[in-house]
């Protein structure tokens, strides 16, 4: 997509949302429904998936790892975001990869102690560019991506998250 194409898609919408605060306020939504075992089937884009735990806490490897499919989400973000902010920058990227990792201590998870915190200490992204940029054009790539990543800046800086109600028959 040319700077061109993508502004005259975005240029609209961000007039809009200047104007009117209101219309940028947008809820996205995800449903599951628990499964045979202990799965839990989740439309993923067109896809239904289907996930479990992860062989290291007692799965058969067989259903995909809810935490795998975070570190999905943050790589494809940070992906989609980094060729937007190129393309509105000028910056040709020719091909390129984006790499998720993240470190998880499994006692939390299954209550072996009570000191280890459940979920990832660290995650790190990191990309391989096949592009003429210059390091200051990388450095500022880098920057803008990290700014505007939705999942890298929700993990950073968590929202209030709540589980509201549990209905049963």
């Amino acid at each position: 997509m040319s700077i061109e194409q993508l502004q005259a898609v975005q240029n609209p919408l961000k007039a809009r949302y200047r104007d009117q605060p209101k219309e940028a306020m947008f809820t996205l939504d995800a449903a599951g429904t628990l499964g045979d075992g202990i799965t839990c089937r989740v439309k993923s884009g067109k896809t239904m998936v289907e996930a479990g735990l992860h062989p290291a806490l007692g799965g058969t490897g067989q259903h995909a790892c809810a935490a795998e499919m975070m570190l999905d989400a943050l790589v494809a973000c940070a992906g989609v975001t980094m060729v937007a902010v190129a393309t509105h920058l000028g910056i040709a990227i020719d091909a390129g990869t984006v790499k998720g990792e993240g470190d998880l201590d499994l006692r939390g998870t299954l209550g072996v102690s009570d000191d280890v915190p459940v979920g990832f200490q660290q995650i790190r992204i990191a990309f391989a560019l096949d592009t003429t940029a210059t390091e200051e054009q990388l450095k500022t790539l880098l920057r803008l991506t990290e700014q505007y990543c939705v999942v890298s800046k929700t993990l950073v800086a968590p929202p209030i998250m709540s589980i509201v109600k549990v209905n049963s028959k």
